[in-house]
């Protein structure tokens, strides 16, 4: 194996490919990153049997392909000699079987590599029945959603984000038992059959690092019995499902409405954020809404620090009163885009709802906490 090519475009293309790599892996194998060079391009792989990613770079000016091979090699190292040698150009090529030489004009490193027969076999091949939609639609639909899912894994279903197809609607909802995130959205195509997976939180958060910052094309969605395959720009990220059943979370959202309060998320977020300021306590965030004839009330208080109160006239004659989590409200705001929010309650004791002004697709919903 041997090549040269621009730095910058190895460089990115190792920093996808690491997301994979998982120091606690113990397989030393899996800890380095597969090289296979084509004679049309050059393939790299990572996989810690949670997640796999490959990406692949096609022949052009930026990589003049000398002589075809395969070989693995440490994915740290790789990726700080890369990141660190100061040249245009980068060679590599393999020296004495296992040997990988790295040099520029100036800069010379020897690494010990691995058989690439002893890396693990991975399928990639994608499903030809596939859902597409844009990149930046994705990326919304993670970001208000993936927030809500649980941390805790004694119910490991939880810990995924639940996708469901329905012809060409994709839905995908996230609880944690004490919140709950909806969001439904139209996609290019629809599957032949619909589908209901479960794919862990954490590894969409992995993905959303490497989707393209521009946000442009499209991303295809390859779902099958264990597995999902992410496509988008030369790169397929594979992910694990979740084995279960994921709970219905309609049957959550309440159907009865007390009254709909209208106000702006800026207003509001700044409120609920001063409030939090006395009680940032992950375990101990409490703050309680009092509504009263158009005046808007958020108070929090701590005994060993003292007390906040923030108000905001608003367009309403409904009253009540009713305490929930900063953090989780805070959380559910920064996920809506629009100017103004909907506040739906339903009683003192029962679920809040927000929702985007003129827009149901989005969906979040935060349980109270009793203070008496």
């Amino acid at each position: 194996m041997k090549f040269k090519i621009k730095k910058g475009l190895l460089l990115d293309a190792l920093n996808n490919v690491s997301k994979a790599l998982s120091p606690k892996n113990i397989i030393p194998i899996l800890s380095g990153i597969k090289f296979e060079l084509l004679s049309n391009k050059l393939v790299l792989v990572a996989s810690d049997n949670d997640i796999t990613i490959e990406q692949k770079i096609l022949k052009t000016d930026d990589l003049e392909i000398i002589k075809t091979g395969s070989i693995v090699i440490k994915g740290k190292y790789i990726l700080d000699i890369i990141r660190k040698l100061d040249s245009e150009f980068i060679n590599i090529e393999i020296v004495d079987d296992r040997k990988i030489l790295i040099y520029n004009d100036n800069s010379e490193f020897n690494l010990n590599g691995i058989d690439s027969k002893e890396y693990p076999v991975v399928d990639l091949a994608v499903n030809p029945n596939f859902i597409s939609m844009p990149i930046k639609d994705f990326k919304n639909l993670i970001l208000q959603t993936n927030y809500a899912s649980s941390l805790d894994e004694a119910r490991v279903v939880l810990t995924g984000l639940n996708f469901k197809t329905n012809k060409d609607v994709l839905e995908c909802s996230a609880t944690d038992s004490y919140r709950l995130a909806l969001k439904k959205m139209k996609v290019n195509n629809s599957l032949t059959e619909d589908e209901d997976v479960i794919i862990p939180s954490k590894n969409l958060n992995e993905l959303l690092k490497i989707l393209p910052f521009e946000d442009e094309g499209n991303i295809n969605i390859h779902l099958f019995s264990n597995k999902v395959i992410f496509e988008f720009d030369n790169i397929l990220f594979q992910s694990r499902l979740i084995n279960g059943n994921y709970p219905n979370v309609k049957n959550l959202i309440p159907t009865d409405v007390l009254f709909d309060l209208k106000v702006s998320k800026h207003d509001f977020y700044n409120m609920v954020d001063r409030a939090s300021i006395l009680n940032n306590d992950r375990d101990n965030n409490v703050i309680t809404l009092e509504l009263d004839n158009g005046l808007l009330k958020i108070t929090s208080m701590s005994l060993e620090i003292g007390k906040v109160e923030e108000k905001l006239y608003v367009e309403s004659k409904d009253s009540i009163k009713i305490s929930f989590s900063s953090r989780y409200m805070l959380d559910a705001l920064r996920s809506i885009q629009s100017e103004n929010i909907i506040l739906t309650f339903v009683g003192e004791i029962k679920p809040i709802l927000i929702r985007e002004e003129n827009d149901e697709d989005l969906t979040c919903l935060i349980l109270p906490i009793r203070t008496y």
